[in-house]
């Protein structure tokens, strides 16, 4: 691949200080498109959709041929490996994701293998982005990591993480196994996407905030340096994005510790301690997702000062979080373009 073609995402990942900085969003595929609402409504369910390797690569690249992204994420769902492992999981409407009672864990464990092969369409739906995709746009896997998807297999849903959190104190033992068979399935699940054309992986750690430093070591830390490790030995070298959401001041101790070669930065993530962040490592971020929705002078002037506090790089222009269902396309195209032409 010629530098004129090597995707900007990889360049900025790879250190290289650039013109402007690259720039896709977290849920850049999803509702507030109108062309995915058309074909989401073709599905039977949820997951049905997110296991069609047909319609998951269509609204991966609907937001490709609509706006200017410089990366492609993979439609797909963090909550994919427990239901691949065989907890039972569906999505209900208007309240996002259940899950069936937590399985055994040696049930779990015995899983782990047939995991990865009933997640391959996932695969498929990478390897027809990947083949659609121009050669200079960047193709992203991801997993969800093992502390947010552990969340949902033992609350049964989105929550407070309290009952998650008292697990992981008075049931150490069994948190810490549960996080290794979470480590496992993602390892090989992620291999398995860098082998079908992912050229980066991202691990979304969506509920990070909250934990005392102690546990935000045991429960998110130790896991994501697991799962790096483990791609190591399978021989796989794509650069990987690690998703702290919520660390707060431990977002530092998260670059310093695990070994991920860029770090996603959250909304409430200050000039300053992005500006550390990114002495140490490439960071991402942190556009919020209510002012994109909200538009306005007071959306360019912030995308103004992102440009200006962390653009000397290398940086990645994102959000805090994903793209809001009911945000305006022209304000997403009004960022893109000033990023373009920055």
């Amino acid at each position: 691949m010629t530098k004129t073609n090597t995707p900007l995402l990889l360049r900025a990942l790879d250190g290289e200080t650039l013109e402007r900085p690259p720039v896709w969003f977290m849920r850049q595929a999803g509702r507030y498109l109108p062309e995915y609402r058309e074909l989401r409504a073709k599905a039977p369910d949820f997951i049905a959709f997110c296991l069609n390797p047909e319609m998951a690569a269509e609204a991966t690249l609907q937001p490709m041929r609509r706006l200017p992204y410089d990366a492609s994420i993979v439609f797909a769902d963090i909550l994919l490996i427990p239901r691949a492992l065989g907890q039972e999981v569906w999505f209900e409407a208007g309240e996002g994701p259940k899950l069936g009672a937590l399985p055994d864990l040696d049930r779990l464990a015995g899983e782990i293998e047939a995991s990865t092969e009933r997640l391959s369409p996932v695969g498929e739906t990478l390897e027809r982005v990947r083949a659609a995709l121009e050669p200079e746009r960047a193709l992203i896997g991801f997993a969800g990591a093992p502390w947010t998807v552990a969340t949902y297999m033992i609350e049964g849903g989105s929550s407070d993480r309290a009952k998650a959190r008292t697990f992981a104190y008075q049931r150490p033992a069994e948190m810490d196994r549960l996080l290794d068979i979470l480590v496992q399935a993602s390892v090989r699940y992620l291999a398995m996407q860098a082998n079908a054309g992912a050229q980066v992986l991202k691990l979304f750690e969506s509920w990070a905030e909250g934990l005392p430093e102690d546990l935000f070591e045991r429960l998110v830390c130790k896991p994501h340096r697991a799962i790096l490790e483990g791609l190591d030995e399978l021989g796989v070298s794509v650069p990987v994005i690690g998703f702290p959401r919520g660390a707060g001041s431990l977002v530092e101790h998260y670059a310093d510790t695990v070994g991920v070669e860029a770090v996603a930065l959250d909304t409430a993530v200050s000039a300053a301690m992005g500006k550390r962040v990114q002495e140490r490592c490439v960071i991402q971020g942190a556009l919020d997702p209510l002012l994109l929705r909200a538009g306005g002078s007071a959306l360019d002037r912030r995308v103004d000062e992102l440009l200006e506090q962390w653009g000397d790089g290398p940086y990645i222009f994102n959000l805090g979080h994903g793209i809001l269902p009911d945000t305006p396309i022209p304000h997403v195209e009004r960022v893109l373009k000033r990023i373009t032409d920055s």
